[in-house]
């Protein structure tokens, strides 16, 4: 399996994306996080910009929705062209209904759960998922350090997906760096996104491919 590095914008600069977007050309993913100010406690971008984003990013971008009633607002991120669209199972009433809706629309469908939140009682809607997130930090903000107890987490998740025969891809988000990526690689993630860790490195390419190069070591 191979081993994706999704940057997070969350950490470029707001007023200049689309330089940005290009200093990450040489990754797999843009990890674009959308928050509502209700569902975490921070307000970032809306459909109009993410629309844009889209239109000038030279790679796929992965919408990370942190709001309130998904099920109404997802699908409008598929329609405009992302290209993988992330719920919150804590928001989602309907999380296989909407995971449908978001494949029908032409995106990959992911279902995002918090540090604290269980796998178990999702592990029957796997078959529904392109991709399951498993946050390593509190949604919300940028730059926190990486909650190791998510780890076993991981582990059962990766197990749960092996015994199921999926191609789901399992996401990490939160605190991962060149000290981290190694162990939630180990654990079975091989989607890694990574904010302040890429944009705050002095050459963005050469980090952007030293983690790669960590966790594909790693992967399973």
């Amino acid at each position: 399996m191979s081993a994706l590095i999704s940057p997070s914008i969350l950490s470029a600069d707001f007023t200049n994306l689309e330089r940005d977007l290009g200093k990450i050309a040489t990754a797999d993913w843009a990890h674009v996080d959308v928050m509502d100010n209700h569902f975490v406690p921070n307000l970032t971008i809306g459909l109009p910009v993410v629309e844009r984003i889209r239109q000038v990013s030279p790679i796929p971008i992965d919408v990370h929705l942190m709001i309130e009633d998904p099920d109404r607002w997802a699908p409008g991120f598929a329609e405009v062209g992302a290209q993988s669209v992330t719920f919150h199972a804590e928001a989602a009433a309907a999380p296989v209904r909407l995971a449908r809706e978001l494949r029908r629309l032409g995106a990959r469908a992911g279902m995002a759960i918090k540090p604290a939140t269980p796998i178990e009682p999702f592990i029957d809607l796997l078959p529904e998922l392109d991709m399951l997130l498993i946050m390593t930090v509190e949604p919300g903000f940028g730059g926190q350090s990486f909650i190791e107890g998510t780890l076993p987490k991981i582990e059962r998740t990766r197990k749960a997906i092996s015994e199921a025969n999926l191609d789901v891809w399992l996401q990490v988000d939160g605190g991962v760096s060149r000290s981290t990526i190694d162990m939630a690689a180990e654990a079975g993630a091989n989607v890694f996104v990574a904010g302040s860790a890429v944009y705050g490195a002095s050459d963005i390419p050469a980090e952007i491919a030293a983690l790669r190069e960590m966790a594909q070591k790693h992967t399973h």
